[in-house]
């Protein structure tokens, strides 16, 4: 173990704001390490000091000789005109180890941007999708070698393929990182090690080894500690102050030394309370409309293409009060579009979308183009004055803004002026004064703390009416979705029972595809060689696909049987009953995916 960075006594202060205190904290090379935190604790800036890139007001950081620091920024930037080789190769003249010969900088870099999943070296960073250049941003940071990497938000941007390709790249990393993020399930399988920033603590933060889910356990310890650790000094308190009462006289050294002990203990209790209770998340509720209707809108037969691209084909879909439809799939896959055809912005080239008599829509645009940015907070928050109705009460804007984390201070500020989760804050405080039916919400954790989407999880879980939620956030996913629909983006849209049920069918796609590829290799070399294609069956093998179309409806029916009760109520009323179903379908999938790939290659060998 060598250790990285050591920080001592760091401090940052935005005016007579902190960001955070007294932070002394190290990292050594056998760390992957996730820094987690509410908004504006300071996570972002923290990072940007460890890279040189802002100061602190106090402490000081000391590094490992010649230690190659990589910083991956939130916002991914190349100059214009650049081909993504041309990014790679600069990169590396800039990195003080790179080879000298032109020629192996070309290579190399084309060799990462095919890891990476470039197919084509020479295109033009300005043509890249807001996916493909984090991509292009992640690379660019490996070419370097870094031996410890910084990333912001490093999933920003990117699909849920191109999450799972990341935690696959950082799984494999030979380098330490330490990396900000809200994603739960990303955090649980890339890190070691979780730091929270919260001033919540008594050093300001709380770092942990292990798992997020081991961090959790850890820090309910920890906060149950500190909660036993008050009441047992308000006791003391309580003693102290009844002998100050009683008007003892500070005559003596031990009576002033007890005088003095008290001034300390009351201090301290007033830090441990401060501590205690610090500013919780965002009050997050939807107001449903409590409509009686069983069917609120159904999709038949539903067709759409863009430029020429067929997205959707032949879509089917019910959505009824306690449907909780999740969306998934690859950028550009139509799910945006799905939800403006299912909302009535946009109409289907074929089929129909019904829709029940006056239903009431809710619809978060991850754009967030609802918000005037030149509005006051005061104004977006209670448009009417100086008081928001919600749920029947009234309320001050300043206690409603409050209980989105907004202070009095920030009430005359324009909404542009706001980061990117307070104006996601903005624009939920906004929706929760509508009464909804149906709320279709596309992207709304972004930029939002951990804190915050588990509250809106909660709400999202709570509320009686129907949502269709698109989200990269797998764990989001499988904590409200009833069912899942994923879109592919070639017109094919699958459903399942979960998340983990699509990432097992889309893992035994890809081995199957690879399995043809390799066989189908296999063949061509042996054709080119003059010798037999491949191996012949044996006569097992033989047997086994002479029963092979059986044992895959056989499959197929146990499949149908698990999937058919998900349509039981009382089945999805029972969530340990549901848990079991679901993971006995997942098991089904993967056993059906498996059976046509072993189908395809007993097939090849045939022939």
């Amino acid at each position: 173990m060598t250790l990285l960075l050591n920080c001592k006594d760091l401090s940052k202060s935005y005016g007579v704001r902190p960001l955070f205190r007294g932070i002394s904290i190290s990292f050594d090379d056998t760390e992957r390490t996730g820094l987690i935190g509410p908004n504006g604790s300071g996570k972002s800036t923290l990072l940007k000091i460890l890279a040189g890139l802002e100061h602190s007001d106090t402490g000081t950081i000391t590094s490992r000789r010649q230690l190659k620091l990589g910083y991956l920024s939130q916002h991914d930037e190349f100059p214009a005109g650049l081909t993504a080789r041309k990014v790679l190769v600069e990169a590396q003249h800039e990195a003080e180890h790179h080879p000298a010969d032109e020629h192996e900088l070309e290579t190399r870099a084309d060799m990462l941007l095919g890891k990476v999943g470039f197919t084509d070296p020479e295109q033009v960073v300005d043509s890249l999708s807001g996916g493909w250049r984090k991509r292009l941003s992640i690379a660019r940071e490996l070419i370097r070698e870094p031996d410890l990497l910084l990333l912001d938000e490093p999933t920003n941007h990117l699909d849920l393929e191109g999450i799972l390709w990341l935690e696959k790249l950082l799984a494999n990393a030979t380098f330490s990182f330490l990396l900000v993020s809200h994603d739960r399930y990303f955090l649980e399988n890339v890190t070691n090690r979780i730091v929270e920033l919260s001033s919540a603590y008594a050093d300001g933060y709380l770092s942990t080894n292990g798992t997020y889910s081991d961090f959790l356990v850890k820090r309910e310890e920890y906060l149950g500690a500190q909660a036993a650790r008050q009441q047992t000094l308000a006791s003391q308190v309580r003693r102290e102050i009844e002998w100050l009462q009683r008007g003892a006289k500070a005559r003596t050294t031990k009576a002033k030394g007890r005088i003095q002990q008290a001034g300390q203990l009351m201090q301290d209790l007033a830090d441990l309370k401060t501590r205690n209770t610090q500013s919780g998340p965002a009050k997050i509720d939807f107001v449903a409309s409590n409509r009686q209707t069983r069917k609120m809108l159904a999709a038949k037969k539903v067709t759409k293409a863009l430029g020429g691209r067929q997205l959707f084909s032949g879509l089917d879909l019910v959505l009824s009060p306690g449907t909780k439809l999740g969306l998934l799939g690859p950028n550009g896959s139509g799910k945006s579009t799905l939800i403006r055809l299912l909302a009535g912005q946009e109409t289907p080239d074929s089929g129909e979308v019904w829709r029940a008599e006056q239903l009431r829509i809710v619809l978060f645009d991850q754009s967030r183009r609802q918000l005037d940015k030149s509005q006051t907070l005061r104004d977006a928050l209670s448009p009417t004055g100086e008081t928001v109705s919600y749920r029947g009460s009234s309320m001050h804007v300043t206690a409603w803004a409050a209980r989105f984390l907004f202070r009095k201070e920030q009430l005359d500020l324009p909404v542009g002026d706001l980061s990117g989760g307070e104006q996601a804050r903005v624009l939920i405080a906004q929706l929760m004064l509508q009464p909804a039916d149906l709320l279709i919400l596309d992207e709304p954790t972004n930029d939002l703390d951990i804190s915050s989407l588990e509250v809106l999880e909660e709400s999202l879980s709570d509320f009686p009416g129907a949502l269709v939620l698109v989200t990269h956030d797998r764990y989001m996913l499988d904590r409200v979705s009833t069912e899942i629909l994923a879109l592919d983006g070639k017109g094919s849209a699958n459903p399942y029972a979960s998340v983990s049920q699509w990432q097992d069918a889309r893992e035994s796609a890809e081995e199957a595809a690879k399995q043809a590829s390799r066989a189908s290799a296999a063949k061509t070399a042996a054709a080119a060689a003059g010798a037999p294609a491949v191996k012949r069956l044996s006569y097992m093998e033989q047997r086994e696909l002479e029963q092979m179309e059986q044992t895959i409806m056989s499959a197929e029916e146990e499949l149908h049987a698990g999937q058919k009760l998900l349509e039981d109520p009382a089945v999805l009323a029972d969530r340990n009953r549901l848990h079991d179903v679901c993971t006995k379908i997942d098991a089904a999938q993967k056993r059906v995916h498996e059976l046509y790939a072993r189908w395809e290659a007993l097939e090849a060998r045939k022939r």
